[in-house]
C-alpha cells in the first residue's frame, strides 16, 4: 500500500497547494491513501466543515486536527457527524466530542488505522499521549485487524515525537509529527520497520513565520507587544508530506518526503 501524510495547512495559501498539487501527485504516486492535517486552515485556526469539504474534494481521505481543534466552534458539532475528522486521542475520554482514532478502507479495500495525539511538552496539558496510543494499537493491532498504521503525533518537542516513534516502533506504518511546520531532515525506517518523520512540514507559504506574515510575529519578539491578530502569509505555498509504501505485513518498506511547489526545495518520490 502507498500512503501519504501531509502536515499542517495554513490559511487559504496551503489550501490553494493542495488544490492544485494533490490530485496530481494522487494520480502520478497511485497514492492509495491521504491524510493531512488541517487544523489551521481556517485562516490558521481551525477548521470549518466547508474546508473540509473542500480538501476532502481535493483528495483528502482523512484530516486530523490539533491544539487549535475547536478553534472554529462549528467543528464541535461537525466533528460528531463526520468521522473522516479525528482530533487528538489523549483529550479527555467520554467529555470530548468526536474521535480520535478510526479504521478506514481504502477503494482496494485495505483497512487502515489513523491516530491523532497531542503532545504535552511545552503544549496545553491533555492525558498521556502514549497511553492512548497503546490503547488504539491494541484496539486494532496492525496484521490482525489493520492493513496500515498512520500515527499523526502533533506535538511541541522533537524529543517527544521521537519517543512516540520509538514507542510504536514495529506496531505503525508511520509515525510523523506535526505542529512546528518546519520540515524535518530525518525521514527514515526504524529498526522494527516502522517509517518516521519527526515533521513533515506545513502546507504554507514559507516567506514567513511557520506560516504567518511577519511583521506581527517579529513583532512580539522584539517588542514583547501585541498590535494586531497573526494573519496567515499569502505567498505561494508549499505542499509538504511524508509518503510511505508498506508490505504485506504493514510494516515499511520505503518512506521519503514530499515537497512540491513555493520556496522549499522539490522533492517528489519515485
Amino acid at each position: 500500500m502507498r500512503i501519504a501524510f501531509f502536515g499542517d495547512i495554513v490559511g487559504k495559501a496551503g489550501r490553494r497547494a493542495v488544490e492544485e498539487h494533490l490530485p496530481r501527485l494522487k494520480d502520478e504516486l497511485a497514492l492509495d491513501f491521504v491524510v493531512i492535517n488541517a487544523e489551521n486552515a481556517a485562516a490558521g485556526f481551525g477548521v470549518t466543515e466547508r474546508i473540509c469539504n473542500q480538501l476532502f474534494d481535493y483528495g483528502a481521505d482523512v484530516l486530523t486536527l490539533g491544539n487549535h481543534a475547536w478553534d472554529q466552534r462549528e467543528a464541535l458539532t461537525y466533528i460528531e457527524r463526520e468521522p473522516r475528522l479525528l482530533r487528538p486521542a489523549n483529550y479527555p475520554v467520554g467529555s470530548t466530542p468526536g474521535r480520535g482514532a478510526n479504521l478506514f478502507q481504502t477503494a482496494k479495500g485495505e483497512s487502515v488505522l489513523v491516530v491523532n495525539v497531542m503532545g504535552n511538552l511545552f503544549m496545553e496539558t491533555l492525558d498521556d499521549p502514549f497511553a492512548a496510543i497503546e490503547r488504539e494499537l491494541a484496539a486494532a493491532p496492525m496484521g490482525v485487524v489493520a492493513d496500515a498504521v498512520l500515527v499523526d503525533m502533533h506535538a511541541e518537542a522533537t524529543s517527544e515525537k521521537n519517543a512516540m516513534g520509538v514507542f510504536c516502533d514495529g506496531r505503525a506504518s508511520l509515525v510523523v509529527g506535526t505542529h512546528t511546520h518546519i520540515p524535518t531532515a530525518d525521514t527514515r525506517i526504524l529498526p522494527g520497520g516502522t517509517g518516521y518523520q519527526t515533521d513533515a512540514g506545513m502546507c504554507g507559504d514559507y516567506d514567513s513565520v511557520i506560516g504567518m506574515d511577519k511583521e506581527e510575529p517579529v513583532r512580539r519578539f522584539t517588542t514583547r507587544m501585541r498590535s494586531s491578530r497573526f494573519e496567515p502569509a499569502t505567498g505561494e505555498a508549499t505542499l509538504c508530506g511524508v509518503m510511505v509504501d508498506t508490505g504485506p505485513d504493514g510494516l515499511a518498506t520505503a518512506v521519503s518526503p514530499i515537497r512540491v511547489g513555493g520556496l522549499l526545495a522539490t522533492h517528489v518520490p519515485d
